[in-house]
């Protein structure tokens, strides 16, 4: 999760880098709190185009231009860390099937590994975070192997580990009373999943 890779296209550009793009800035800010860099990154980026998806853009990178890196790296501890069981979840199995580590993450491990893709001994969290799932859509889009790469492959792993949950997540966090920054990082997110089932559903 390396932020210098990113280079933030416009996110309604419809192009292919756009789309790998922003699932590696979700990536980054589901996975910890972004830096002085990152924000001033995003709040500099492009912006242009109408709809819901570009409103949620300019909407966060208002929120990096005002935003202070120690009260946003708070607020990810408060929300998604906690002491003893975090506010919110950022786990698929958890929405699922009710639990951690359940059968939703064995599932999940097993088509992973039909992909050939595998957890990296310094990634600490299990391979159903979104933060995890957001970077295997940005490996799959950005990959040059004809399986990977295909929107059948982004459709049926979209389909399976992040469709049917995303959006509860998303919600869950907005409604948070405290989710300040974050409200915009999951209204972001939450409009690229709604385009991401909407494509996947004419494709």
């Amino acid at each position: 999760m390396n932020e210098t890779r990113l280079q933030f296209e416009t996110p309604d550009s419809g192009e292919e880098a756009a789309r790998a793009e922003l699932y590696g800035l979700l990536s980054m800010l589901f996975y910890q709190a972004p830096d002085a860099p990152l924000l001033a990154a995003i709040a500099a980026a492009p912006a242009e185009g109408e709809g819901e998806l570009p409103a949620a853009w300019r909407a966060l990178q208002a929120a990096c231009a005002a935003a202070d890196p120690a009260a946003v790296r708070d607020e990810y501890d408060s929300l998604f860390v906690g002491t003893g069981k975090p506010e919110v979840f950022l786990y698929g199995s958890y929405y699922m099937s009710g639990f951690l580590m359940e059968k939703p993450l064995a599932l999940l491990r097993v088509e992973l590994a039909k992909l050939g893709l595998e957890r990296s001994d310094a990634m600490p969290e299990t391979e159903d975070h979104i933060a995890a799932l957001c970077d295997v859509m940005r490996v799959l889009i950005t990959s040059d192997d004809v399986l990977h790469g295909s929107i059948a492959t982004q459709r049926q792993f979209f389909g399976a580990q992040m469709q049917p949950w995303v959006q509860q997540l998303c919600d869950a966090v907005a409604a948070h009373a405290q989710a300040h920054f974050y409200r915009h990082v999951a209204a972001l997110a939450g409009a690229f999943f709604a385009v991401e089932m909407q494509a996947f559903d004419m494709s």
